[in-house]
């Protein structure tokens, strides 16, 4: 289990790395466009980034069974959005993908460490 919640936090460092140091790249995977301003990068290093970096680091941080289970929490919140958005705005192949990817890491953290 130790392993499965050190796997966990460390794909959430390095995908929260691409928001945090990669922004363009990130907007254009997310299908998204800067804007007149910086905000749309900044936004992108901030939710999509630096948050995602903080939570695995904190986990791996704390180390306790409660620190991975708010991992777990925090990747299905993301899993909730994004099937909101399904359910709302409309499907397309892209969305099921990061909501898979999203569920599958959210889902088995809270389960691991409950």
């Amino acid at each position: 289990m130790d392993i499965i919640n050190i796997i966990f936090a460390i794909l959430s460092i390095g995908l929260g790395c691409f928001g945090w140091l990669a922004p363009r790249y990130t907007l254009g995977a997310l299908d998204l466009t800067m804007g007149e301003t910086t905000m749309g990068a900044s936004e992108i290093r901030a939710s999509a980034g630096a948050l995602f970096v903080g939570m695995g680091v904190g986990a791996l941080f704390l180390g306790t069974p409660e620190a991975y289970l708010m991992l777990g929490f925090c990747w299905c919140g993301a899993a909730l959005g994004r099937l909101t958005s399904l359910v709302l705005d409309g499907g397309f192949q892209k969305k099921w993908i990061y909501f898979v990817v999203e569920a599958g890491v959210g889902i088995p953290a809270i389960l691991l460490n409950l």
